[in-house]
């Protein structure tokens, strides 16, 4: 029986591996929707060979480009933020939230109300918006499924066991390209160095939030609301093979780990069988060939970000969201040479210094509390 599929995020890193494991098994899926941001060669290029019912660009300038492309293939072509909770709204066994950034969130929430599975790779959304979204879940009898590699590992490794059973829950980090740098050498990093990840092949903006370890305190957040123990029962610990993707000690002292190797395709997989298994191409592990599993203990002195981000999620409310906003302002001030690395935190820690804590009570509230961070991380960086 075939399984309906929407892939919101279709282009980027994660839709591509969604897209090369559903290609070899293509009998066993049916393309809802493709949605992409503005790469109109790579969405048509998909829509050409996956057949869709709905392709979908964010950037509307693009719309005329898209249906150019896609002239006499049957497929509906579509444009906006409207056209994109649309399509995120179709009803599908499985939706794959892939969106990078805040532009994820409304279509994930989109696909969380039409009540069907969804697989989350979009930080962000848990980030920014957890509460609203966990309640959403529950509201709308939806099943949420995490992708990242990190929460893919923690779902594995809790699988036929208790929350209430746990101590404590390890998120492991490679440390990105700039573990044992010293402050004077990350003062002056580039870029070009921040982007090239030493395990993963990601984008940009996620290669620099690896490097800043941003990436991994936004993942703390995100784990307390797919997992929610106490935030004192979270730890991370950086382990730069990347073999070891997350750990989860129980009250008995046994501990399960989750190890793989650094290739998307293996949680992605994880999600498009659950609760079941499938192949994947992924090369298996070789231990021996590995020869050794190093851990090492954070350094907030050099890489404040973690910091920052288990201080957002103990303030909760709208926090979090300004941490999220203000840094992907500041990534992308980076990214444009208009920063150094190490003001990306700093500037983050200012822009969460002017905010008190708040309650969001809906999307509406969090998008305004994202828009005004954004407004005052803009002017920081404008200023630098």
């Amino acid at each position: 029986m075939q399984r309906s599929i929407s892939i919101l995020g279709a282009t980027g890193s994660v839709g591509a591996s969604t897209l090369d494991l559903i290609g070899r098994e293509r009998d066993k899926w049916r393309i809802a929707a493709l949605t992409a941001n503005g790469n109109v060669t790579e969405l048509a290029r998909l829509a050409r060979e996956f057949q869709p019912e709905v392709v979908v660009l964010a950037n509307e300038a693009h719309l005329p480009e898209l249906r150019e492309a896609l002239a006499g293939c049957d497929v509906e072509v579509a444009a906006g933020a409207n056209a994109l909770a649309e399509a995120a709204s179709r009803p599908v066994d499985l939706t794959i939230a892939a969106i990078v950034g805040c532009a994820g969130l409304a279509p994930t929430m989109a696909a969380i109300e039409q009540g069907g599975t969804v697989a989350l790779a979009n930080k962000e959304a848990l980030v920014s918006a957890g509460d609203v979204m966990i309640a959403a879940v529950a509201r709308h009898g939806a099943t949420l499924l995490p992708i990242d590699s990190e929460h893919n590992a923690i779902f594995q490794c809790l699988a036929g066991n208790q929350l209430s059973q746990v101590r404590t829950i390890t998120l492991t980090a490679s440390g990105g390209p700039f573990r044992g740098w010293s402050l004077e050498r990350l003062e002056a990093a580039t870029p070009q160095q921040a982007v090239r990840h030493p395990n993963w092949d990601m984008g940009a903006k996620i290669s620099v939030d690896s490097a800043t370890m941003m990436n991994k305190g936004l993942e703390l957040i995100e784990a307390h609301h797919l997992f929610p123990v106490r935030l004192d029962q979270l730890d991370i610990i950086v382990h730069p093979q990347s073999v070891v993707h997350s750990m989860v000690e129980y009250r008995d002292g046994s501990t399960l780990a989750q190890l793989g190797p650094s290739d998307m395709r293996v949680p992605i997989a994880s999600a498009l069988a659950w609760p079941q298994r499938m192949d994947t191409p992924c090369k298996p592990l070789n231990l021996a060939q590995i020869g050794q599993l190093t851990f090492e203990e954070l350094d907030e002195v050099r890489f404040p970000a973690t910091r920052l981000a288990r201080q957002a999620a103990e303030a909760g409310g709208a926090i979090p969201a300004v941490l999220n906003a203000a840094n992907e302002v500041a990534v992308a001030a980076f990214l444009a040479g208009q920063i150094a690395f190490t003001r990306i935190a700093a500037h983050v820690e200012e822009v969460l210094s002017c905010y008190a804590p708040a309650n969001p009570l809906c999307l509406a509230d969090i998008l305004a509390v994202d828009e005004e961070a954004r407004k005052m991380a803009r002017g920081l960086t404008e200023s630098a």
